[in-house]
């Protein structure tokens, strides 16, 4: 018999905050710059939910060669200030988080930093102060299920009455790998087909969220 939910663990890029199209679009134009030129579908498709040491790693393996020094903080404060322009919470969030009685963490393959400079720009942050937990704190980052294995253990809870909100492939095989129900938000850059299987449902509005959780 499956467990009700008692635990819902939040990604922050894409289901939180609406970063994903910014980030893709810088990522372009950077790499485009080292001389590898990726289109945005096909930087979603190898990037998106991974951590940002695992594109560094693929970026020097496909380049053939280390990173030119300084390159890495200057990726990380165009991000910054592509995010303090544009950045704004995932349409329907804000309303769904109201609705959310059960307790809530983050998750995220970002940084600490990041994840206070993202959450803060949009309001978010004092929402999940002190429940927010980052790839940076575990070996792997996604698709292993250390991260949400982590945020469980942390936060109190067995895997299995978790549900996990995400909107990347390899979030969602995280999710799966740790145990823990997943809800798969296709509002954003990921094809809805991407994220469909086991234990998981896919929506494509945040407003949905909290009666989905409920329903579950």
């Amino acid at each position: 018999m499956t467990k009700p939910i008692e635990l819902v663990i939040f990604d922050c890029d894409g289901v939180l905050v609406d970063s994903e199209r910014i980030a893709v679009r810088v990522d372009a134009s950077s790499l485009a710059a080292l001389g590898w030129e990726l289109s945005e579908a096909q930087i979603v498709e190898r990037f998106m939910g991974r951590s940002h040491a695992d594109m560094i790693t693929d970026v020097e393996q496909h380049i053939g060669r280390r990173l030119p020094e300084g390159w890495e903080a200057g990726q990380l404060q165009l991000y910054r200030e592509a995010m303090e322009a544009e950045l704004t919470a995932v349409d329907g969030v804000v309303e769904a988080l109201d609705r959310i009685r059960l307790p809530t963490c983050v998750a995220s393959s970002s940084g600490h930093s990041s994840l206070r400079h993202t959450l803060g720009l949009t309001g978010l942050y004092a929402r999940f102060e002190g429940r927010i937990h980052s790839a940076a704190d575990v070996a792997n980052g996604k698709p292993a299920p250390d991260l949400f294995l982590h945020a469980a253990r942390r936060m109190g809870f067995a895997p299995d009455v978790c549900a996990v909100v995400e909107d990347s492939r390899y979030g969602v095989r995280a999710a799966r790998a740790a145990g823990m129900r997943v809800f798969g938000y296709c509002g954003g850059l990921t094809p809805a087909e991407w994220l469909h299987g086991p234990d998981t449902v896919v929506f494509d509005d945040m407003r949905r969220l909290p009666d989905l959780l409920a329903g579950a």
